[in-house]
């Protein structure tokens, strides 16, 4: 916990809470985002600094990274959902971790309000501030959307999303309601982006496994739909892969509606905009992200999308160029030029994240040892997507273009070397050989997003037993006859 010289109450109470607050011998660097700018970040500049040259702090409300390229495998059981993730105390070591939400900036006074799940919010005080906050599922205000879909931005979305879908095969192989199991069985992905794509395929794959297990449901009964706005699907790799990918999908009976939108989804019963209807209890929502909102209560410069204006030394600026002092940014809320695309940002992936993370870990100890920092250039290496079990798309350097198992064999060798600490990649890579070795584990764990509910029915006295004297006074008769 921060120390009582590095929380003020309000900004209002203290005039300036770092100058009234007790002068610190070693620079405090504090960084906003756990994920992968935030982790990264912080582990560089604690390899390049000891402890007496800077003081790192780390806030999220989460106490673990979570590596995003795995959702969908975690979604589909091929990897442990606890691997996915990298807990900030043991990947952290030499850094102090704040578990709490960011609720405001105020960098003219260099101070943060934090505020934890229980409790109330403070604010502590920093010397440089690593804005690292990441993005949100950008919504659209469709009917029912908020009600009955689930994104796909975390590793809790991922497990109840498998569960989910398992848990409508389970009830729809026990319901003879035609209509009822149509709606159990249709899974509904909007958005065609590398996130959209896949989910739908690891999910998919997953869901037809399983089903091989029930002799009461057909596999021509699953429907699984993907609907995109735009022309094409995986807008990251060429038009041939995607073309491709297109093929792959619509032959595993996959539907796909592109240049489509999604109107309606009242009580699951969905609308889209070419005029299609149908019911489904499934609705994933992947159709892009924005810049954290937390943002937007901050004294920081923000771009017409709500992203931190940034150059290329990650450094944050006003419209005009001029740095602000002591603030960097990075990651998905950020807005980074993109060196070898003049004009153009760096995308919003975890490639550039990862990357951004360590160089601005070397740019601020380069800072703090009063070198100039260097510019953040990175050439795109290419985009690896996993379809399914043994199926996938990539291209390398922009020119190499791989299909099917080559191209799987590939998306798990990169993001498994890209998977922060030794302990997860092991984790992961033995999971994969025993996934490799046995069946893959199809069962479905609802139970766990309400654990209590069956204790709490259990909790809940028993009604007293009534029997009518009409319905007594023959057994008292039977009694007394045998007397």
């Amino acid at each position: 916990m921060p120390s009582s010289s590095d929380v003020a109450s309000s900004p209002a109470t203290v005039e300036s809470p770092v100058r009234s607050a007790k002068p610190r011998k070693v620079p405090r660097v504090v960084v906003l985002g756990g994920g992968t700018v935030g982790l990264y970040t912080a582990r560089r500049l604690r390899k390049r600094l000891g402890k007496r040259e800077a003081a790192i702090v780390v806030v999220d409300p989460r106490p673990y990274m979570t590596y995003a390229p795995f959702l969908p495998e975690a979604a589909a059981g091929s990897i442990d959902a606890r691997y996915v993730v990298a807990p900030h105390r043991r990947a952290l070591k030499g850094v102090d971790v704040l578990q709490g939400k960011v609720s405001q900036i105020n960098h003219g006074e260099r101070t943060v309000e934090i505020t934890p799940e229980e409790g109330e919010a403070y604010w502590i005080t920093y010397d440089h501030l690593v804005v690292g906050l990441g993005s949100v599922a950008r919504t659209l205000p469709i009917p029912g959307l908020a009600e009955v879909a689930i994104g796909f931005k975390n590793v809790e979305e991922a497990i109840a999303l498998r569960n989910h879908v398992l848990n409508r095969i389970d009830m729809a192989a026990s319901t003879w309601d035609p209509e009822l199991r149509r709606k159990m069985l249709t899974f509904v992905f909007v958005g065609g982006g590398f996130a959209g794509v896949e989910a739908l395929g690891e999910v998919e794959d997953m869901a037809r496994s399983a089903v091989k297990y029930y002799k009461a449901i057909e596999q021509e009964e699953m429907r699984f739909v993907l609907v995109e706005g735009s022309p094409r699907i995986l807008p990251e790799v060429s038009e041939e892969l995607g073309g491709y990918t297109l093929q792959v999908l619509r032959k595993r009976d996959i539907e796909i509606y592109l240049s489509t939108f999604l109107s309606s989804c009242v009580d699951g019963h969905v609308v889209l905009s070419n005029k299609e209807e149908f019911d489904a209890e499934t609705i994933v929502w992947t159709a892009g992200v924005k810049a954290n909102p937390v943002l937007q209560n901050s004294d920081l410069p923000l771009d017409k999308m709500g992203r931190l204006i940034c150059n290329a030394y990650l450094q944050v600026t006003q419209e005009d160029g001029t740095v602000v002092p002591d603030a960097y940014g990075a990651g998905d809320c950020a807005a980074v030029p993109d060196l070898y695309n003049p004009g153009k940002f760096c995308p919003p992936n975890a490639q550039h994240a990862l990357r951004e993370g360590n160089h601005l870990g070397d740019n601020l100890a380069r800072v703090l040892r009063s070198a100039p920092p260097t510019e953040y250039k990175h050439k795109n290496i290419g985009a690896v997507a996993s379809l399914g079990m043994y199926k996938g798309v990539a291209q390398m350097f922009g020119r190499i273009k791989v299909k099917g198992f080559l191209a799987w064999v590939l998306h798990r060798s990169y993001h498994v070397a890209a998977m922060p600490t030794f302990n997860r990649k092991i984790r992961i890579a033995a999971g994969w050989t025993g996934a490799l070795l046995l069946r893959r584990e199809v069962v479905a764990l609802g139970s766990l997003h309400d654990p209590r509910a069956e204790f709490r029915a259990a909790s809940v006295p028993a009604k007293p037993r009534v029997v009518e004297e009409s319905a007594a006074a023959p057994v008292k008769e039977k009694k007394a006859a045998s007397a």
